[in-house]
C-alpha cells in the first residue's frame, strides 16, 4: 500500500457567493465521497487560502491555481486514480478542474 496526494487544480469556489443551499449541497457531496472512499482516505485535506510563491533566484513569482489537497492510500497509481470516481471537485465536466495525483515517496 502506498500513500498518494491529490492536488486539486482549478478555479476556487467562492463560498461567499454561494447560497446556504449550495454550500450544504457541496458539503453533502464531499461527505458522500469521503464515506465511499472509506479507510483509503488518510486525510480529507483542506481547501487552500491565500498563496504566494518564492523563486530560487529571488525574482517575483506567481502562485499557481492549486486550490486544495487530499491524501489517500492505494495499492498503486491506477487504484489511486480510481478513488477520484465521484469526487465532487470533478463534477463540472468542462475541463476547468483537474486532480493531480502524486505518490508520496518514502524517505
Amino acid at each position: 500500500m502506498s500513500t498518494y496526494m491529490f492536488l486539486y487544480r482549478g478555479p476556487a469556489a467562492s463560498t461567499a457567493a454561494s447560497t446556504p443551499e449550495e454550500s450544504n449541497a457541496r458539503m453533502a457531496a464531499f461527505a458522500a465521497w469521503m464515506k465511499r472512499t472509506g479507510p483509503a482516505l488518510v486525510d480529507a485535506g483542506s481547501p487552500f487560502g491565500a498563496s504566494a510563491a518564492v523563486s530560487d533566484d529571488a525574482t517575483p513569482a506567481a502562485a499557481g491555481d492549486l486550490v486544495g489537497y487530499s491524501i489517500v492510500e492505494a495499492d498503486d497509481l491506477a487504484h489511486a486514480r480510481a478513488l477520484t470516481e465521484g469526487l465532487p471537485f470533478l463534477a463540472r465536466r468542462d475541463g476547468t478542474c483537474t486532480v493531480e495525483i502524486f505518490e508520496l515517496a518514502a524517505v
